[in-house]
């Protein structure tokens, strides 16, 4: 029976099987050091020239695959506390010559990817990635919520035409979808409460650290709910995420040199700032802004250095926003919705408002972008037939898990990154 290298420490003394890759060796004469690697983390492995397979051991080269016996030893001067003195030692996969060694370029990295994805780095980001993704289902299930797909491939816009990827579909134009939005609300009457993991493709020429053209999407869709309501169960979401995750990943975070104290204080309520109050911020900052100018990257950036925790920027333009949106009663040049930004950097996360119910209005909003309205018509039928009021929003999981783990590029959150240069492998 093997065993992960995790539970090695719970058997000192005793014979254990183990089995992965080799993360390091090195030989001496009538010896061989072997840290072996699994999913769960390495271990140093002492080989003696009377060991089965110790020739195996000796040209055991890195990321060669081996299975290996021997007793479980404590050993203070061992990296992780405790070595496996081995009796029997097996290669099962041999790695000639593997690609990767100490000193490497991005580029180099991003183009062996396939094998990258090996590192000890990467593998503690996709376990938090998973855990994200397992909070977000269980959050929503024990909210009541379905969970709904969509189409991908769509023959509108939901979030502007400047950014959608466009497609032959059987001698018919289409896209690639930017957001599940259109159809949630056409479900919504059946469900009433609905989420969706799923991808979104955004064809922004955007050659930044948080930015990719396939990211995955996790939206929901809430019936007679208005938009404070969103923003609190947001708020809600977000700290069970990070809940989870500390729960369950305080190593990898570790390891990866989070500061646990910055997620350890993320608890609602989240503050709320208007764009307007942003705005002002941000020109006592120096930023030269005039009303009506959507916030960059560099804008956000500076807005997180007056906030230790995520909080919201509400009521955009709306000339800034997309079609969709409620209008702010309160002040008719804006929308009732807002941006979820993260605090260190990091940016937007999450963007949500309430719906527009007028049809009429949405019909004005789609023939000002140019649009055809028959391309809509299906869609405008959710608020001929029985239209209530409804709010959602969508969270961008890449750039969550890229401000829980506290990286600097967005790329190493997502096992194959699709950028405006990357599309290999």
């Amino acid at each position: 029976m093997f065993i992960h290298i995790e539970d090695v420490s719970k058997n000192i003394g005793k014979r254990v099987n183990l089995r992965g890759w080799v993360y390091r060796q090195r030989s001496g004469k009538g010896i061989a050091f072997v840290i072996l690697r699994d999913v769960s983390g390495t271990i140093q492995c002492v080989v003696k020239e009377d060991a089965k397979g110790f020739k195996d051991a000796q040209k055991a080269s890195i990321e060669s695959s081996v299975e290996l016996s021997g007793k479980v030893r404590k050993d203070e001067r061992a990296p992780t506390g405790y070595e496996v003195d081995v009796d029997e030692i097996k290669i099962i996969g041999e790695s000639d010559n593997f690609p990767i060694t100490e000193y490497q370029s991005t580029e180099h990295l991003l183009d062996v990817r396939h094998l990258w994805l090996r590192s000890r780095r990467l593998t503690n980001i996709f376990k938090i990635r998973s855990d994200v993704f397992g909070a977000i289902h269980d959050f929503y299930r024990s909210k009541g919520f379905f969970e709904i797909q969509s189409p991908s491939i769509t023959a509108t816009s939901c979030e502007g035409a400047g950014t959608l990827f466009e497609l032959n579909y059987f001698g018919e134009k289409a896209y690639l979808t930017q957001s599940w939005q259109l159809y949630a609300e056409a479900v919504l009457p059946s469900l009433e409460n609905i989420y969706c993991i799923a991808p979104s493709f955004r064809a922004e020429k955007s050659r930044t650290r948080r930015h990719l053209a396939e990211y995955w999407h996790a939206e929901a869709e809430m019936a007679w709910t208005n938009h404070d309501e969103s923003m609190k169960l947001q708020e809600e979401l977000i700290t069970h995420i990070i809940k989870t995750v500390l729960k369950k990943r305080k190593k990898e975070l570790l390891e990866l040199g989070r500061d646990l104290k910055k997620l350890e204080t993320v608890k609602p309520p989240f503050k709320r700032v208007t764009y307007n109050e942003a705005l002002e911020i941000l020109k006592k900052d120096g930023f030269k802004l005039k009303w009506g100018d959507d916030f960059g990257i560099k804008e956000e950036k500076q807005l997180t250095t007056h906030f230790d925790k995520p909080f919201f920027v509400t009521n955009y333009p709306k000339e800034a926003k997309a079609f969709y949106m409620k209008e702010n009663p309160k002040d008719k040049k804006t929308y009732l919705c807002a941006d979820l930004l993260a605090p260190e950097g990091y940016g937007e996360i999450i963007g949500g408002s309430e719906r527009e119910t007028d049809v009429n209005e949405l019909i004005k909003r789609l023939k000002k972008q140019g649009e055809k309205i028959k391309n809509y018509e299906w869609y405008l039928d959710s608020r001929r037939y029985g239209s209530i009021p409804h709010s959602g929003f969508g969270m961008g999981i890449e750039r969550l898990v890229m401000w829980i783990c506290g990286i600097d590029h967005i790329r190493d959150t997502i096992p194959f990154p699709r950028t405006t240069t990357r599309i290999y492998p």
